[in-house]
């Protein structure tokens, strides 16, 4: 019985780390989102596709890499924050961010299903290092409206606007 905890111990604590890496995500429930109905399904994939965007946003921003955007992000969000990848990288440096936690709340859903817009109060760390040594970390409340636009296979992110609290 003690070796077969001792294996799978290890097993659990990574599935824990894993875990508390996630952000906290609610999701207020919708009511009408204009002249369209939305699907269970529908919703589910914007959510799951606008976190995927903040975990490719972070990733990009954290090795100024634009190309890590691709997947996510189109249009003026994609060209905005490919901006900042190239202004980071021209001074040295590059921002970590870890969001944790989402306050998602659907708001509009275009009557020809092209696009959807969603309000976000989202907290999250950010540091910012210069030439590898950390110079800034603080925590972040805001709240981000983002439109969201279907292409073959996901959701990607169109539109990301940030607004302080």
């Amino acid at each position: 019985m003690k070796k077969a905890l001792f294996i799978a111990y290890p097993l659990f604590a990574a599935i824990f780390v894993l875990a508390a890496d996630q952000p906290a995500v609610r999701v207020e429930p919708t009511n009408s989102l204009g002249p369209r109905t939305l699907e269970k399904q529908t919703e589910t994939a914007v959510i799951r596709d606008y976190l995927q965007a903040w975990h490719s946003l972070s990733g990009a921003l954290e090795q100024n890499r634009a190309d890590l955007l691709d997947a996510d992000f189109v249009g003026f969000a994609k060209e905005k924050l490919a901006s900042t990848i190239r202004e980071q990288t021209e001074l040295g440096v590059h921002t970590h961010y870890q969001d944790t936690a989402h306050d998602i709340q659907l708001t509009f859903y275009s009557p020809e299903g092209l696009s959807i817009q969603l309000v976000d109060t989202v907290e999250y760390d950010m540091q910012i290092v210069d030439h590898e040594k950390p110079v800034t970390t603080q925590h972040v409340r805001a709240r981000y409206v983002a439109v969201l636009t279907p292409t073959e296979v996901r959701w990607k992110v169109r539109i990301f606007q940030a607004e302080s609290e």
